[in-house]
């Protein structure tokens, strides 16, 4: 990983929480290209799971996502990736302070989170999320808990922002 400008891999909740509050599109569209410039230069992606999480809410979201930020959307399919999956789902299965509904849901399919973890794992990347760590939790697994417990580095979208020298 280059360790001045690693790759950052977003979470579903980068991208939801910044366009449905305090970066809506009509109040910070610099915020939004800042974005699309730094995928250009390969130092943001996200993921397939993702962008199959932001297309469920069909809103503009949705639309800018699937028109400008598509080629930033990297798929899970790739080996190791699969792999990197699988390592961490074995880790969330094995935590006994987990509920089994919340290591069933961490687990789905359609749930991107576990995946956004094996991408940054697989890749090297950093993972970029808004969720905010839990380590008591029983009832969710939470992406910066799991980064925690498997050493993948993980900030939120501020701490993304200053690194990159993003100012809007």
């Amino acid at each position: 990983m280059n360790l001045v400008h690693p790759c950052y891999v977003l979470d579903t909740s980068v991208f939801t929480q910044a366009a449905r509050t305090y970066y809506s599109f009509d109040i910070a569209p610099s915020f939004w290209k800042a974005l699309l410039q730094h995928s250009q230069a390969r130092r943001i992606v996200s993921i397939d799971r993702v962008k199959n999480e932001i297309d469920r809410s069909k809103d503009q979201l949705a639309t800018w996502a699937g028109n400008h930020f598509h080629g930033s959307f990297e798929s899970t399919a790739d080996n190791n990736v699969l792999v990197a999956y699988g390592q961490v789902i074995q880790w969330a299965m094995n935590q006994s302070q987990y509920t089994n509904a919340a290591k069933t849901e961490f687990a789905r399919a359609d749930n991107a989170d576990a995946w956004v973890v094996s991408y940054a794992i697989a890749n090297g990347c950093v993972v970029v999320t808004q969720e905010v760590s839990a380590p008591g939790a029983r009832h969710k697994i939470k992406i910066p808990d799991v980064c925690r417990a498997l050493n993948v580095p993980c900030i939120d979208t501020f701490q993304m922002m200053r690194v990159l020298g993003i100012m809007l």
